[in-house]
């Protein structure tokens, strides 16, 4: 099942972000062919405030686990985290 992971920074937290963006995105990668879709959200400056992650997980309970384990996550980055399931429906 797809998961639709939406993360909202902390105000002013775009060091934390940087600090620990690459353990962020190694984890990720990490995740292989079960990545369909991520990226960071974006303010009018293009600066970043969060993360949209699409991920394929067997249950709710395994994708609210990999959020509590992102390295932003144990950063303290994220004011609200939604994981809601998705599925795609275009393009076909």
């Amino acid at each position: 099942m797809l998961y639709h992971i939406l993360c909202k920074d902390k105000p002013g937290r775009l060091q934390m972000r940087l600090d620990n963006r690459e353990a962020h995105l190694a984890m990720v990668r990490a995740l292989g062919d079960r990545l369909f879709a991520a990226g960071p959200l974006l303010d009018a400056n293009d600066e970043m405030i969060g993360s949209v992650l699409i991920i394929d997980f067997d249950d709710q309970s395994t994708a609210e686990v990999f959020c509590e384990q992102d390295p932003y996550a144990k950063a303290g980055l994220f004011e609200q985290v939604t994981v809601t399931r998705w599925r795609k429906t275009l393009p076909a």
